[in-house]
């Protein structure tokens, strides 16, 4: 991807260039039906602008195929457990994002998350601090973290993989310090335990629902006025209405589906939207907004896509990456958060092994670019479900380990390679 230097948008900012557009936006529409938008978008399926489809397409064929495979797998007790497996999956991939689209890695955010839940955890256990300012307290121990990691990598220039190698070993050991060797500190506040077992009062979770349709319809008629008034590329307003109308059926089911009793006790009912979902779609929300409707976010494509040109353009380049490694460390202790409710506790291993490779599986099996300058928050979640799918469903089948690290890798290896296809195709393109 590439920046135009010579177009700049309000405030200063260089608009991004078509393919940035297209990979946040979608909204590069010229035709004036339903038919021709669906027209467009198969061109640029087929120019390599694949976006989330392929994702979409896999998370598809993996329910069919666990659906026949055990029954288990439909019930809503396990579809609930599944979506409180994505949850911090999910969380860690939509920071890790923020880092792919400058083109770098983090290798240290599942463990430097987890130290910022284990800050949390000592807070609360060992000196009675209130939830709220302990998990203040481990979202500044990633701050700092960040700071730290985005300065080495940014202003003195060393290789991202080698600085976050070096935090992910140095993390390590500072995780055993502060629990011990073969330790765990109790994860026993109420609130921050309830985010993975408890869920959201079936009232709530349906007002909710209609709030978000309706800001969701609101926003989105809103600016397509905008365009037409201002003359503006744009897509026609039956697409518009689709995409609403797409979104209140799915969102409607699925509260419809979480708010039916699914315990197997019938003297203990257990129904609502699991507050780990909620905790998603809030983030969801935010980081969306951020990449799509801020000048931090216009920023942040263009130095993924060419910094150097970024540069020319008058974006702060160095700020950019910095504060980029710092909200993806902030949303590590999240992640690292979340994980612990999930768990009950925080250990010295927690956040390592496959937590990290599960969530940079996530962001790129959902779309987003290793190369930079492509990705959307989106993307983390879906990635999210699809890589909780392969777990969930292969642990039903109560097959062997290593067929889950065999099945997961094969699934990110694919996605890599659809998205180095991809990207030689829109070269080819001239996108």
């Amino acid at each position: 991807m590439s920046v135009d230097t010579s177009s700049t948008a309000p405030g200063g900012a260089p608009e991004p260039t078509n393919a940035a557009d297209r990979a946040f936006a979608r909204d590069d529409v010229h035709a004036t039906t339903l038919g021709g938008s669906f027209q467009e978008y198969l061109n640029r399926v087929r120019g390599g602008d694949l976006g989330s489809l392929p994702a979409l397409s896999g998370l598809v064929v993996l329910f069919v195929i666990f659906s026949f495979a055990s029954e288990a797998f439909t019930t809503k007790l396990n579809l609930a457990n599944l979506v409180t497996q994505a949850g911090p999956i999910s969380v860690l991939a939509m920071g890790l994002v923020l880092i792919l689209l400058l083109g770098e890695i983090d290798l240290g955010a599942g463990v430097a998350g987890s130290t910022g839940a284990a800050v949390t955890a000592l807070l609360i256990v060992d000196r009675g601090w209130y939830w709220l300012l302990a998990a203040l307290a481990g979202l500044a121990v990633g701050a700092f973290i960040g700071v730290v990691v985005g300065l080495l990598v940014a202003r003195l220039g060393i290789p991202s993989f080698v600085v976050t190698l070096a935090t992910f070993l140095g993390l390590q050991g500072v995780l055993l310090v502060l629990i011990g060797e073969g330790g765990s500190v109790r994860f026993a506040d109420d609130f921050l335990r309830g985010l993975a077992i408890k869920t959201v009062d079936p009232t709530v979770g349906w007002i909710a629902a209609v709030v978000i349709i309706a800001l969701f319809a609101a926003l989105s008629i809103r600016k397509h006025r905008t365009q037409v008034s201002e003359g503006l590329a744009h897509p026609p307003f039956s697409l518009v209405v689709v995409r609403i109308a797409a979104l209140a059926v799915v969102l409607l089911g699925f509260v419809a589906f979480m708010n039916a009793d699914r315990s197997r006790n019938p003297n203990f009912p257990i129904e609502g939207v699991p507050r780990m979902f909620v905790v998603v779609v809030g983030l969801l929300i935010l980081w969306t907004f951020v990449l799509n409707r801020t000048r931090y976010g216009r920023h942040l494509y263009a130095v993924g896509g060419n910094a150097e040109a970024a540069r020319r353009a008058g974006i702060n380049v160095l700020k950019i990456r910095v504060t980029a490694f710092v909200f993806s460390t902030m949303m590590a202790v999240v992640s690292g958060l979340l994980l612990a409710a999930n768990t009950g506790k925080v250990s010295p291993g927690s956040g390592g092994s496959n937590t990290l490779l599960y969530a940079v599986g996530a962001a790129v099996i959902g779309g987003t670019s290793l190369f930079g300058g492509k990705g959307r928050a989106i993307d983390a979640v879906i990635g999210g479900f699809v890589i909780a799918t392969i777990i969930n469903g292969l642990g039903l089948l109560n097959n062997a380990s290593w067929i889950n690290f065999v099945v997961t890798g094969a699934v990110l290896l694919l996605a890599a390679s659809v998205d180095a296809i991809s990207r030689r195709r829109r070269s080819a393109a001239g996108v």
